[in-house]
Formats: structure tokens, C-alpha cells, sequence
């Protein structure tokens, strides 16, 4: 089992129209990246704290209709975070965030079954206290058990109020990851480098870049690049997320994880995020369409 820890939110989507409007729509890293783990045919659980509110209700039943098993989502009657989303005319998407007293911030650290092979964390989820603490202590607790973790901080600098110490947790996390994956802008705001990335822990780090492509440096030194898919392009709303799903899926499912075709497992990923770009807010593809 693979298990996607993190906030389940809803976007707030620009609607095709001549009034403008907002459609909401589910989303949330971590609940996308368990979406599309769903939709793949991977075997995968939540781990969030989601609300009793309506929007609450949709999220799980989105979720469950994906297959993905919610028995790890704890519940409350705070209300679901919502993101604002705007959309650029190439398709990119900028985020403003209400998330003061939701109810993924009082997430609590839970017991994971056995037989969890991979974790997953990142986003909002990382940074807004204190359900942040509970979301590391899980990370540092899984990995020291052996099972496989991926990182993606998908960085949204209007939540950090202290980008220094959020830097320094970040180095603090890494020795704790199998998979650090981040996009370009992420890079740059963190300000660090691969290689120092490399040395405190990750086996690999797996950069995206928008429409050049993703690349993946590894430990011992080897980089793959592969292009990216041209389409037409909705939004890429969800893409980073669907890369994540597609990295685990076929990491996790190869003979040796250890040793990965990176060339193949790059381009499973970058066609996968393709298809999720081609549809209005976070749609990840099933594993028929790919």
C-alpha cells in the first residue's frame, strides 16, 4: 500500500463565461497525488484530517470513487480550506489560501497498517501549525521503518511567514526522503541545489520544468532528461501532483526500485501530467488512457 499524507482542499476555478465566476472543484496536492494513485490502479490510502462540512463530504466521496481507501482520514467540524485560484494565459495557475482554523491543521500523528511501502507528503500541509509537527513526525517515523518516501514541498511562499526557518526545516526533512521532487520555481526558492540535496539524504531528486520537461539526478551521479508532452493546455492545475502519483506508481511497481529505467519511469510521468493539463482543474488520467 501506498499511503498520501496531506490536505484536502478545495479549489476555487476560474469558470469559462463572460460573468466571471468561481467553480469549486476538489484538490489539495496530497489529495490529488492519492487521486491519481487511485485512478492508476495502485493500491493507496489518505491520511489527512478532512471536515464534516459538505465540501468535506465531496472530497472523500471523489476520493472513494478513485478507490483510494479513506479508512486513515480523520474527521472534524472545522471547515475545509478553500484556494483561490487564477489562471494564467499560458495555464498556470497562482493560488491565495483561507485556511485559518480548517480542519487539516488539527491533524494528529496516526498508526499506519503494515504492509505500507511508500509515503508521500508535501504542500500546505508541511508548514501550517500544528498539524505541520504531526506530518514530520510521520515522515521521520516511516521512513526510519524502511518504507519508501517522497517529498514534494510545492512551495506556496503566501502560507510561509518565516521562509528562513521553513528552509532550514526543509534541509532538516531530507534525510528522511527516498524521492525529492520539486519544480524549478520550488529550486529557486529554496535557494539550495541538487547536489547539496543529493548529500543530506534523497536517493534521487526529480525535477520538473514545465514545458522542457523533468530531469532526475541520482546519488551515484547518473541524469535523465525527458521532454515534455506538447498539448493543448487547459491549466496545469494538478500537473506537479499527477507527476507525483506517476513517479510512485512506477517506482514502486518496477522488479528493483532500487535500480529504476529513470528514462521510462520519466516519460510515464511526463505523459500522464500531459493528459492532467489538458482538462480543467485537477483530472488526473486512469491507467487506460496512458
Amino acid at each position: 500500500m501506498i499511503v498520501v499524507g496531506g490536505e484536502a482542499l478545495i479549489d476555487l476555478v476560474p469558470a469559462p463565461g463572460p460573468v466571471e465566476a468561481l467553480l469549486p472543484r476538489p484538490g489539495g496536492g496530497p489529495y490529488n497525488t492519492a487521486l491519481a494513485l487511485g485512478r492508476l490502479g495502485d493500491r493507496v490510502a489518505f491520511c489527512s484530517r478532512v471536515s464534516t462540512d459538505a465540501f468535506g463530504e465531496t472530497l472523500l466521496a471523489g476520493l472513494r470513487a478513485a478507490g483510494v481507501d479513506c479508512s486513515l482520514v480523520q474527521r472534524g467540524p472545522e471547515p475545509t480550506t478553500l484556494a483561490v485560484a487564477s489562471v494564467g494565459p499560458d495555464g498556470s495557475a497562482a493560488y491565495s489560501f483561507y485556511t485559518e482554523g480548517t480542519a487539516d491543521r488539527f491533524f494528529t500523528l496516526p498508526e499506519l497498517p503494515s504492509g505500507v511501502r511508500g509515503l508521500a507528503l508535501g504542500t500546505c500541509s508541511l508548514v501550517l501549525e500544528p498539524g505541520a509537527g504531526a506530518y514530520e513526525a510521520l515522515l521521520r517515523r516511516e521512513a526510519g521503518r524502511g518504507v519508501f518516501t517522497l517529498l514534494d514541498p510545492n512551495i506556496r511562499p503566501g502560507l510561509i511567514a518565516d521562509p528562513e526557518a521553513y528552509r532550514a526545516r526543509f534541509l532538516g526533512w531530507l534525510p528522511y526522503v527516498s524521492l525529492l521532487k520539486l519544480s524549478e520555481e520550488d529550486a529557486a526558492w529554496l535557494g539550495g541545489s541538487v547536489d547539496r540535496w543529493l548529500a543530506a539524504g534523497p536517493r534521487a531528486v526529480v525535477l520538473t520544468r514545465g514545458a522542457e520537461g523533468m530531469t532526475v539526478r541520482t546519488r551515484e551521479g547518473a541524469e535523465h532528461s525527458v521532454p515534455a508532452r506538447r498539448v493543448a493546455v487547459a491549466d496545469t492545475i494538478g500537473a506537479g501532483d499527477t507527476v507525483n502519483a506517476a513517479l510512485l506508481h512506477r517506482l514502486l511497481g518496477a522488479p528493483d526500485p532500487e535500480r529504476p529505467d529513470w528514462p521510462a519511469v520519466l516519460d510515464f510521468a511526463a505523459r500522464a501530467a500531459a493528459l492532467t493539463c489538458t482538462r480543467a482543474g485537477a483530472e488526473p488520467p486512469y491507467a487506460a488512457e496512458l
